[in-house]
């Protein structure tokens, strides 16, 4: 007996249409957003994914060398594939580049709940746009990419948060600038890790500065908790160039929130410092979008990262983007009963009276078929009483039937399978029932 392997998993047909209903969902909503897919390798060079991650993310990797003697991976997430393919065609691409992928991603890593090793993740990204309308749009769609599902405020928000305004604060803190990236590490972690063990961390991370990690911690608990634009602004007892900056992010903050307001998705948004990202290459505002029922699970999240294309060794550009994965999506649709279609089902079953009427039966599929009707029949002989049974079974809509006496009179008789309610149909029309 052959089992799934762990981590990964298997589509039965009620689970594609699941599936499928919510790629479908994402597809619909990026492209009103003016975004084109795009579809990179499953496979590629090791390398692209250690420069942009580092060498730590071979233990989470399916990484291999493959029988040409080249280090490969099996694609742990699409942004290393986006910048290298954005990157190869710099010189001629039209900007700002709007893009989104909706692709199966691996990693090797321990299964939880809303974490599997093979996973279907929605990426979206606009690069070579530095303008916080870039910003706004990219968190639009994914807010928009939700609702499209049903979902409301009162089931999901999004969290924003910023790299560089903590990139000020820490300076303001008088943390040196080659150790903003190691405590924003910690940062990340505030809520993860035993006060113990963020002592040890921060001071690690502080370590040559003559900061006082306990001292440091403090204050970083003090600004986290900020989750209005004012009181942000209040927080630093800056002066000269620095306070400069701060005035301009803090400036910054009130024209990207309202950018947001003005595309109507404001009530979705709530300012929070505690939103950092671990991630090394975020260079801006960052965000992330949670559950608000259930047990607040993260649904989402990305940011600006304008170094990445550059690092990778292409020409420099500007990107933001998020990713958004299909497993924790499903489970809220699930929770809130917004899943969609069941069944893939079938928008007639056509009900075939005798095997001498099958042959008009065929050519009736067919033309439907041809014309985009979804139709299903009976491959052998059956019952009407079986045939219907079946036309249920797959959720069929209506039933259309089609007997010695129907063929004669060149008509067939149409059943809406919910109501109940019969009509009939000559042969020439019976398309026009579908219109």
């Amino acid at each position: 007996m052959f089992k799934t392997l762990p981590g990964f998993r298997e589509f039965y047909p009620e689970d594609c249409a699941k599936k499928n209903y919510i790629f479908g969902v994402w597809q619909k909503v990026a492209r009103s957003f003016g975004f084109s897919e795009f579809e990179p390798p499953v496979l590629e060079q090791l390398d692209l994914f250690t420069e942009k991650s580092g060498e730590e993310i071979k233990s989470q990797l399916f990484e291999f060398v493959d029988k040409g003697g080249r280090a490969v991976s099996l694609r742990p997430e699409m942004t290393p594939s986006l910048a290298r393919m954005v990157g190869a065609r710099a010189g001629g691409i039209r900007r700002p580049v709007k893009w989104f992928a909706i692709g199966e991603n691996y990693r090797y890593e321990r299964q939880q709940k809303g974490r599997l090793r093979a996973f279907f993740q929605y990426n979206a990204d606009i690069l070579g746009e530095e303008s916080l309308n870039a910003d706004a749009e990219i968190i639009a769609l994914l807010i928009e990419s939700l609702r499209g599902f049903g979902l409301t405020e009162n089931e999901f928000k999004l969290r924003l948060g910023d790299r560089n305004l903590w990139v000020l604060f820490l300076e303001s803190a008088g943390v040196p600038e080659d150790k903003i990236i190691p405590v924003l590490s910690v940062v990340d972690k505030l809520e993860k890790v035993s006060p113990e063990a963020l002592d040890e961390m921060t001071a690690k991370a502080i370590e040559g500065t003559g900061l006082d990690a306990s001292v440091l911690i403090e204050k970083i608990r003090k600004f986290i908790v900020i989750n209005d634009v004012d009181s942000m602004r209040s927080a630093f007892d800056v002066e000269g160039e620095l306070l400069e900056r701060v005035e301009k992010r803090i400036a910054q903050w009130r024209e990207l929130i309202s950018i947001l307001e003005s595309l109507g998705v404001g009530a979705f948004i709530s300012p929070d410092l505690g939103i950092v990202r671990g991630l090394a290459y975020y260079t801006g505002f960052v965000f992330e979008a949670f559950q608000t029922v259930g047990t607040g699970r993260a649904l989402a999240g990305g940011g600006r990262y304008d170094n990445l294309v550059k690092k990778l060794g292409y020409q420099d550009m500007s990107a933001v983007g998020f990713g958004m994965g299909d497993v924790t999506v499903a489970d809220l649709l699930e929770l809130t009963g917004k899943t969609g279609a069941l069944v893939d089902a079938p928008d007639a079953y056509l009900v075939i009276g005798s095997d001498s009427v099958r042959s008009k039966a065929l050519e009736l599929a067919t033309s439907l078929r041809r014309s985009g009707v979804k139709v299903d029949y009976p491959l052998k002989s059956q019952s009407f009483g079986k045939q219907f049974k079946q036309a249920d079974a797959v959720g069929a809509k209506k039933a259309i039937i089609l007997g010695e006496d129907e063929l004669s009179a060149g008509v067939v008789k149409v059943k809406d399978l919910k109501s109940g309610e019969e009509t009939q149909c000559a042969f020439a029309d019976i398309q026009k029932i579908f219109e």
